[in-house]
């Protein structure tokens, strides 16, 4: 295995070149690669993304396409350049996403779906042409970070919701309890009316009202705990209707 001890090694454009390769492969990798490391295999180098590119460029493309509601992505292949997923597609798949679907189980399908389209893009390299993208469509997917989890109880339920689905496993979307921080896994928008954070009757739970509608939790995780399904964790932390939950 050849691996530099820096991206922008010197050296190592010429280590890749003396290999002989004919085409380069990249695949999750979160750094923009040198121009000249991208030129090193004689037809340069290819790049697997987790979306219809330009939608969704960047390091999360799978959460965001959740988080912002999607209810379709897919899998590019494309021609490597100096930007951030930019280069002229070569290949394109769709596949739909799941209304419960989180980011894992979508990752996963992906990864299955990402290697069938990269050994059919190898296989028909000579004849695809590359297609520029059309870079006034793009939108951005950048690296998740804790603070995107924080459930606003102020958001429409639906957004809540795509906001646990994206964030599950990581970072997890939480909020704060009288007991402490509270992680959600798993939810269903319902109906429901109150003030956003307040715990309300229903049927025979309690959900939590949103901006709109209320958030019903499934799967919970309090902190430092093991994950618990909604009503055992109420019964644990004794909250009743009208106690509220805040963003952290």
């Amino acid at each position: 295995m050849l691996q530099p001890a820096r991206l922008r090694d010197p050296e190592w454009p010429d280590r890749l070149r003396a290999l002989g390769a004919d085409v380069a492969v990249v695949v999750a990798f979160g750094q923009i690669l040198p121009q000249a490391v991208l030129d090193a295999p004689a037809r340069g180098s290819i790049n697997i993304h987790g979306s219809v590119l330009p939608r969704y460029r960047g390091a999360a493309p799978v959460q965001w396409a959740i988080i912002r509601g999607e209810t379709v992505t897919g899998i590019t292949t494309f021609q490597m350049d100096a930007g951030m997923d930019t280069g002229p597609v070569l290949l394109t798949a769709h596949t739909p996403i799941g209304p419960d679907e989180t980011a894992g189980e979508l990752s996963g399908r992906l990864s299955v779906l990402g290697a069938e389209v990269i050994v059919d893009t190898l296989a028909r390299l000579d004849a695809l042409t590359p297609v520029p993208q059309q870079h006034e469509a793009a939108t951005l997917a950048p690296r998740l970070r804790k603070a995107h989890g924080a459930l606003d109880w102020r958001r429409p339920a639906p957004e809540l919701v795509n906001l646990i689905r994206g964030c599950n496993p990581w970072p997890g979307a939480t909020t704060l309890t009288p007991g402490g921080a509270l992680t959600v896994w798993r939810a269903r928008a319902v109906a429901g009316d109150g003030l956003p954070g307040t715990l309300v009757p229903h049927e025979r739970t309690l959900a939590v009202a949103a901006g709109e509608g209320a958030l019903l939790p499934l799967e919970v995780q309090p902190e430092s705990r093991h994950a618990v399904g909604w009503d055992e964790f109420l019964r644990g932390a004794r909250l009743t209707a009208g106690q509220r939950l805040g963003t952290p």
